[in-house]
């Protein structure tokens, strides 16, 4: 027993002997510019994607008229919407309060049984004023890339506000708009805590999974049949308006 936990301390000191900085200037100097050169590759497509979508970029106040709101999911709280993401269903009332929108498709993780993201946002959104007969519900919203080709391909949405956080809304505008969307997006404004550095943080990685959807287009994990959900949420409203003139 003693030898084998000898010739495992032997082996430990031997890696974090081979795991030594450099003692010489020059391999101080390569390790720094392979250090460089590796955070400009991880930095790339970031901001490519900000570049491409950062002139889509709106607030609720300057956000054009479009007949839907794409909402993504941001997560549940014992069953109700993290305070991203109700702050991102906040953000969708106001567009449809304004008259910016007409309906609200809402796009979320409903894997299990007991996570369901696209009902507790429906329940928030009619809580604050958008009736339920406005409001769609997206249940294989499973990453944003699925959402954005099931709102094209399963819900016929080609023309869409995009509603997320600030560190989101650019991949959201890119992936979209490859998926087929003419898509703007609002960033919901959020406080700068542990939470915001995360999601931007996130983002690095998660942008170049994005350039690599946009490049071979996959088909989402669940694509199904075609949906008339937004198509009838808009006739509906149609019938109101005219109903009330």
């Amino acid at each position: 027993m003693r030898s084998r936990m000898a010739e495992g301390l032997r082996r430990v000191r031997s890696g974090a002997g081979r795991l030594r900085l450099p003692r010489t200037r020059r391999g101080q100097r390569r390790l720094v510019q392979a250090l460089m050169v590796a955070c400009a590759v991880a930095l790339t497509p970031a901001a490519l994607l900000h570049t491409t979508a950062d002139a889509r970029v709106r607030t609720t106040a300057d956000a054009p008229e479009r007949l839907v709101a794409v909402v993504f999911g941001a997560g549940l709280w014992d069953g109700r919407p993290s305070p991203y993401l109700a702050h991102r269903l906040d953000a969708a009332a106001e567009l449809y309060r304004t008259g910016k929108v007409r309906v609200v498709l809402v796009t979320g993780d409903h894997s299990r049984v007991e996570y369901d993201e696209p009902d507790a946002m429906r329940t928030y959104l009619v809580a604050h004023g958008v009736p339920d007969g406005r409001i769609v519900s997206d249940h294989a919203g499973f990453d944003t890339w699925d959402s954005c080709v099931r709102a094209r391909k399963v819900f016929g949405v080609d023309r869409a506000v995009l509603v997320s956080q600030g560190f989101h809304i650019r991949r959201a505008i890119a992936l979209c708009r490859s998926a087929g969307i003419d898509a703007y997006g609002v960033g919901a404004a959020d406080v700068h805590d542990v939470t915001w550095y995360y999601g931007g943080t996130r983002e690095v990685f998660a942008a170049g999974k994005a350039l690599l959807d946009m490049a071979f287009e996959p088909d989402p994990h669940f694509l199904g049949p075609r949906e008339t959900g937004v198509a009838d949420a808009l006739a509906d409203g149609l019938r109101a308006a005219d109903g009330a003139g």
